[in-house]
């Protein structure tokens, strides 16, 4: 069972999906997930692509970090073409030439990257890579490993640097 930080992160990333596609406000989508279990669950069937029972106790919002969802969705959606343009030296193509889910999965950790200095690198990486390989393609888990991986020694780097004045 995962804990209530990395539960936020699998959230975030179901609400940032549901953004993208909808194009709704991101703090509407933030809304309708903490206040909506049955939403929240159909946006995981759409992902998923199997069904998803909304009484489960994975979709309860007290399993997972309110807080943090929130903060990840609202960061994502609003610092998104910041976060595009530090991944983008980093990928192999565009940045919506991108899955939609592994795109969403590197806002997340390139989010956490760049704006929670306080987080260490080795625990962003490997909540996106878990989240991966739950969602993502079959060797998608590899490529958002390599792409954070990129950006974590570029941006981190740069911090120190800049602490350092």
């Amino acid at each position: 069972m995962a804990g209530p930080r990395s539960e936020a992160r699998r959230y975030a990333l179901l609400a940032l999906y549901q953004w993208q596609l909808s194009a709704q406000d991101p703090a509407e989508v933030v809304r309708y997930f903490l206040d909506d279990p049955a939403w929240a669950a159909a946006v995981a069937e759409d992902l998923l692509g199997e069904p998803v029972d909304a009484d489960a106790d994975t979709l309860t919002p007290v399993r997972y970090n309110p807080q943090l969802f929130s903060e990840l969705v609202r960061g994502a959606a609003e610092h998104a073409d910041a976060i595009d343009d530090a991944l983008r030296p980093y990928l192999d193509r565009s940045v919506t030439s991108l899955d939609p889910v592994e795109r969403n999965i590197l806002r997340i950790g390139a989010f956490e990257l760049l704006y929670s200095p306080q987080l260490p690198v080795g625990v962003i990486i490997n909540e996106a890579v878990n989240l991966a390989k739950e969602f993502g393609a079959t060797e998608g888990h590899r490529y958002v490993n390599g792409v954070l991986d990129k950006l974590a020694r570029q941006a981190r780097s740069q911090a120190s640097a800049a602490g350092e004045r």
